[in-house]
């Protein structure tokens, strides 16, 4: 028997799968998507937002169960997890966000199962930590853990913010924008397995899209006041110091020297090495792609 398995035999305890409703968004991560879904096979529902996949992701996803719900972006309209949040009929109050490169444990399942089986009281979202795996290396330093994001919530408590980005240059799905919740948020001990990074082609591929994005649209990326919801202040502080460092010379030098020296990336080996040196560069693409933006508007 698997540890999924021996986790969903402890979590439902004869009285069928947890009322969590999981919410997938996809595109062509037939690499990805069995491991993910088997990961979360204890809810009671999974639904995968797919944006037209070419390869197996669908037919896989299905197999196992999944319910497919088929997405096409408009420019200017709501990305991908908020287009869901707002569109779908979910059966269950407490959902579930998991991109498809991600492992929910089976500690952190059991963990899961209790929060939505019991009265929370006032909290309506959870917090869950990730662990990110570089090189198939849990990076443990760099600033990169512990690295909470709210991806509990109860429905109609919460979305992600919108930030501009007419050019899709980051594509359909939020990447950088954070939930923002109406009400107050707890934390789950356990943490989830985040398989961003398994290459160094992926990283750059990856990184070299969000770096357009951050440089056409991430200074706009301030929380919505009011109703909207409100940002949790450690990611609210990290992107205050995200945007201090910018504003400063040689801003790639001191990402690295804050990634490699201060959070003590050094302590991941090699591996930790790549990463810093990897951020570092992503850094200076951001500043040459904001340089090149405004070149280009010039007369």
């Amino acid at each position: 028997m698997t540890a999924t398995s021996v986790t969903t035999a402890s979590v439902e305890q004869g009285m069928g799968k947890a009322p969590v409703s999981v919410l997938i968004p996809a595109f062509n991560e037939a690499a990805n998507i069995e491991a993910c879904i088997r990961s979360v096979q204890w809810a009671a529902e999974i639904i995968v937002v797919d944006s037209g996949s070419t390869d197996k992701t669908c037919e896989l996803a299905s197999q196992l169960g999944a319910r497919m719900v088929r997405f096409s972006y408009v420019p200017g309209g709501l990305k991908k997890k908020n287009w869901a949040l707002q569109n779908l009929d979910f059966k269950h109050d407490w959902i579930l966000i998991l991109d498809a490169d991600e492992r929910i444990t089976p500690r952190l399942a059991e963990e899961i199962c209790r929060a939505a089986s019991s009265d929370p009281g006032e909290v309506v979202g959870f917090y869950i930590n990730r662990r990110f795996y570089f090189l198939n290396h849990w990076i443990r330093h760099a600033g990169y853990y512990p690295s909470w994001n709210l991806r509990l919530l109860r429905r109609g408590f919460g979305a992600y913010e919108q930030v501009p980005d007419p050019e899709s240059v980051a594509g359909d799905n939020e990447v950088h924008e954070h939930v923002l919740l109406k009400g107050k948020a707890a934390f789950l001990s356990e943490p989830m397995d985040h398989f961003a990074f398994p290459s160094v082609y992926v990283f750059i591929e990856k990184h070299n899209r969000y770096s357009s994005w951050e440089a056409r649209a991430g200074r706009r990326c301030l929380e919505p006041p009011g109703s909207a919801g409100r940002m949790a202040w450690h990611l609210a502080f990290r992107r205050l110091l995200k945007r201090l460092g910018r504003s400063l010379p040689l801003s790639e030098v001191l990402r690295f020297v804050f990634h490699y020296f201060i959070k003590l990336g050094f302590l991941d080996g090699k591996e930790g090495y790549l990463f810093c040196r990897l951020l570092a560069e992503y850094e200076f693409l951001i500043w040459a792609k904001s340089i090149e933006s405004r070149l280009m508007k010039s007369p």
